[in-house]
Formats: C-alpha cells, sequence, structure tokens
C-alpha cells in the first residue's frame, strides 16, 4: 500500500499518528555530509521519511534517500533509534505524529545529487566544522551524540 501515511492522514485528520520511518546519513569522500534543507520549514536534515506498509526500515531509508536526493545507497549501516517524547511533533500543516527513526550512514552510494520533491528546497554536502546555523532538533542530536 502506497501512501500509507496520507490513507490514514485522510481517516483520521490531523490526530497524532504513530509513525515508523528512517533516516540516512549520508558522507562523501571528504567526510563531509550530506543536508536536505526542507521547504517547508526552511531548516536543515538529513533525508529519510516514514516507512511505508510493508517495507522494512532498510527499504525505506534507501527509497527515501532515492526519492529526496537521487542517490542510491549500496550499503547501510544501522547507527540509532530515535523514540520517546522528542520524537513527538506537531507539522505547519497542523499534523501531530509520534515517530520512531531508524537512523543510518552510507559512504557507498551512486547516482547523481539531485532534488525529486517539492520537500527539499537545497541538497549539500557540509564539512561536520562548518554547519549552517538552522538545523532541525533530530539533525543537532545526532551530530552531537555520534559524529563530534
Amino acid at each position: 500500500m502506497k501512501n500509507y501515511v496520507k490513507e490514514m492522514r485522510r481517516l483520521v485528520g490531523t490526530q497524532p499518528l504513530l509513525v515508523v520511518g528512517a533516516m540516512v546519513l549520508v558522507f562523501n569522500e571528504k567526510k563531509e555530509i550530506l543536508l536536505q534543507q526542507r521547504s517547508d520549514i526552511n531548516k536543515w536534515g538529513f533525508p529519510g521519511g516514514s516507512m511505508e506498509y510493508g517495507e522494512s526500515l532498510e527499504e525505506t531509508a534507501k527509497r527515501e534517500l532515492f526519492e529526496e536526493t537521487g542517490f542510491n545507497a549500496k550499503s547501510l549501516e544501522f547507527l540509532d533509534i530515535l523514540s520517546g517524547k522528542k520524537e513527538c511533533h506537531k507539522y505547519p500543516n497542523g499534523d501531530e505524529i509520534f515517530g520512531v527513526t531508524a537512523v543510518f550512514t552510507t559512504s557507498k552510494i551512486s547516482g547523481e545529487l539531485s532534488i525529486h520533491d517539492n520537500e527539499s528546497s537545497n541538497l549539500r554536502f557540509f564539512s561536520l566544522n562548518n554547519l549552517p546555523p538552522n538545523l532541525v532538533k533530530k539533525a543537532r542530536y545526532i551530530i552531537n551524540k555520534h559524529l563530534k
């Protein structure tokens, strides 16, 4: 069932949903990290999104990475699971979620970096010493916990 979360939203409106998803931290050969500037909130974060019905977390991570960046991940390494009260979010459109997010890393990618959807306004690699100030909280948390 494609667009599972959209279908659930149609049924329950903006009421809180438990949403499972995945995100990918992509590193290039210079050890820079890929960030996606989200068009809805104008902040930088990692490519990722919600699991579709029947997908594994790894399949979700790879699909979302391709949809949002044009990159194919040849392999993924599991890094962390994010859950708990800090994963309760209210989006600008009023939708509320309680997220459980698997975090993966990769430096083994193919494809060409390009915006493929309306979720991104920019995609760029950054040095960990020169990150944009307007990072989403989740990205800042992951960077501070795992990369500093």
